[in-house]
């Protein structure tokens, strides 16, 4: 908007300049319950292009951060122009439509209702649609798509890996992150001396996210984007105001890394429950000095949080609990054996590498491959393994991926758990014996299974000749995917159980994000604006009337910047809350990639949401990225 002084209209549209600045006008802007006022903004300030790149979803939509103050609701005032519905583009399905279904009965519960990611997989109970069968190659879900960062054709992969925990077998949060988050606080009460009243506390498992970064010595809990800048902070559950973020993590001479020793990165979902007890000892600390032992800061509390996590997992405590019942913890998928038959029938090999030992392996793999294998049998067995070239399980990944490791690779005896002595991987006759003992008999013959070793042992065993022939599927960005892509090369494919939900959200809200996209371009329009019309009273020679008019017209539209502004704050914040009330969109901090966002898409050739939805493509599918896109580019290049 631009005013003509001689018309006291803006020049564009020949909007007047006084109608809507009055007294009632700017108030209804404050109240939050008014109703639409009139009339409306001048039409100038919504004439811009405003074009939506084609992107991969989680990378192209956008998330709002939630350090964003409280203002009337997007939909009571400023009419906005709404674009033509576009379908979001990816690598392997076909386009959506305005009209794609949204099937809330296979448990993903989206908006208010729930507030996690935790969803029903295996379609219900219902015979898996895989792409072998006959009913396959049919419109793919929303949530279950495979996305793509680079180009991969599976063609050229001739063996599929997979790691086992929160990869084949996802684990439920409400029940499993529970028990390892009072598995934790019984150590630290009776073997660490905190506190009794400890064990009263209870365990949020909706309130965590992964990519959140502990900083262990002031005991926040931050969220940054893709450059590493602070967006949102929590000291313990008080969240920190932008001057302390800044006062904290903004004025530094050299940017902190923020890695460790004096960070801990949220990673992979077993850390959920740590970080959220972490966030409670920080409070009770806090509130409660004369009950923390003298000299425990939040580092040392950190470091006993980590300590009891470890007890857990070295006693068995955990996974005794899971053994017992496999089903209270661990979702079941359907979809797993199918998929994994369909790749063993495409002529390519399969491998398990787990860092689980063999017994509880076992125990597991039986539970996903229940009543779906030879025999039907419930009882464990071993019919699950041929499913599997390999078996490695004790693998003490990552540091399985350098190749200059040298662990000793022992075979696994599957009916007594024996461990033999191997010579990289060939049989070893035993002290006493003339022969080699052999493994299992019969159907699982051609499947060995190992304890140890290293990428060697594994590239040796299946005949490996290049490792860009490898395409390795697991769910820590660490652990499983930038050692085995950035040490190996090989290709990489994460699990983010998060996405399904979180990608059904940004369908279901992408009139309300076009609707943010316009109403950041008209605070632009108007800080514009406001910026002209200074430059024009302090450099311009213009005479008294006009100058009158021009200060008129700035103090008009310097009266609409903050209400316009306080707008679209709140319109971000209640769109951020879709997703999570406090951390917002995985993918997402403010406009910008989240640094584990930025993580995923350096590291991970696909992503998606369950390994399973592997079964829903042909096993030699060439996978695309889509165009990229700098900003540019934007209002050049059509959409």
């Amino acid at each position: 908007m631009f005013f003509d002084p001689a018309t006291s209209s803006c020049k564009c549209c020949s909007w007047p300049s006084c109608i809507i600045h009055t007294p009632n006008a700017v108030a209804s802007l404050r109240e939050p319950d008014s109703s639409p006022f009139s009339p409306p903004l001048p039409k100038c300030l919504f004439n811009s292009t405003m074009r939506i790149p084609k992107k991969p979803v989680s990378f192209c939509l956008s998330l709002f951060s939630p350090e964003f103050s409280s203002t009337p609701p997007l939909s009571s005032w400023i009419p906005l122009r709404s674009g033509k519905r576009r379908g979001f583009r990816n690598s392997g399905a076909s386009q959506l439509h305005a009209s794609y279904p949204m099937d809330e009965s296979r448990g993903t519960i989206v908006g208010e209702k729930s507030s996690n990611f935790h969803v029903a997989i295996g379609d219900g109970g219902h015979k898996p649609c895989i792409w072998s069968s006959p009913e396959g190659g049919r419109k793919i879900d929303i949530g279950k798509h495979i996305f793509c960062n680079r180009s991969l054709n599976m063609k050229n992969i001739v063996a599929v890996g997979f790691d086992m925990d929160y990869t084949l077998a996802q684990y439920k949060p409400e029940t499993f992150e529970s028990l390892a988050y009072e598995g934790t606080i019984k150590k630290l009460v009776h073997d660490l001396g905190y506190p009794c009243e400890l064990l009263d506390w209870s365990f949020d498992w909706k309130y965590m996210v992964r990519g959140l970064v502990l900083d262990k010595k002031r005991g926040n809990i931050l969220k940054m984007d893709r450059h590493k800048y602070v967006k949102v902070a929590y000291h313990g559950f008080k969240e920190l105001s932008k001057e302390e973020k800044v006062g904290t993590y903004g004025n530094t001479l050299i940017r902190d890394s923020f890695d460790e020793p004096d960070y801990a990165l949220i990673d992979t979902l077993f850390s959920l429950a740590e970080a959220y007890l972490f966030a409670q000892l920080v409070d009770f600390r806090d509130n409660n000095p004369g009950k923390v032992p003298e000299g425990v800061d939040y580092s040392r509390m950190y470091k006993d949080v980590r300590a009891a996590v470890d007890l857990c997992h070295r006693d068995g405590t955990l996974k005794q609990m899971v053994a017992k019942d496999p089903k209270h913890y661990i979702n079941e998928d359907t979809s797993i054996v199918p998929m994994l038959k369909m790749l063993r029938d495409s002529g390519r090999s399969t491998f398990l590498v787990t860092n689980s030992l063999w017994d509880y392996t076992n125990i597991v793999m039986n539970f996903l491959c229940e009543s779906r294998t030879m025999n039907g049998s419930n009882k464990c067995n071993f019919d699950w393994l041929q499913y599997f070239d390999v078996v490695i399980t004790g693998s003490a990944k990552p540091g399985f991926f350098h190749e200059d490791n040298r662990a000793n690779l022992f075979e696994v005896e599957p009916e007594s758990g024996m461990l033999l002595n191997t010579d990289n991987g060939s049989p070893m006759p035993q002290v006493g014996s003339t022969s080699p003992r052999l493994s299992l008999k019969g159907q699982n013959k051609m499947c060995r299974v190992f304890q140890g070793g290293s990428v060697g042992h594994l590239h040796k065993l299946l005949s490996i000749e290049s490792s860009s022939q490898v395409l390795y599927v697991g769910d820590h960005i660490y652990g499983d995917i930038l050692r085995s892509k950035k040490v190996l090369g090989w290709r990489t494919m994460l699990v983010v159980p998060e996405l399904e939900r979180e990608v059904e959200l940004l369908w279901e809200l992408r009139d309300t994000r076009k609707e943010l996209r316009l109403m950041r371009n008209q605070r632009d329009h108007i800080e514009d604006k406001i910026h002209r019309l200074k430059w024009s009273l302090k450099f311009e020679d213009v005479n008294v009337n006009e100058k009158q008019k021009l200060s008129s017209a700035l103090d008009e539209l310097e009266s609409w910047r903050e209400p316009v502004r306080l707008t679209h704050q709140l319109a971000q914040r209640e769109c951020h809350q879709k997703f999570h009330k406090v951390w917002g969109q995985l993918m997402k901090t403010g406009y910008q990639n989240s640094r584990f966002a930025h993580q995923v898409e350096r590291f991970a050739c696909l992503y998606t949401s369950q390994v399973s939805n592997l079964s829903l493509y042909s096993p030699d599918k060439y996978y695309r990225p889509s165009e990229d896109f700098m900003p540019h580019e934007f209002d050049i290049i059509p959409m």
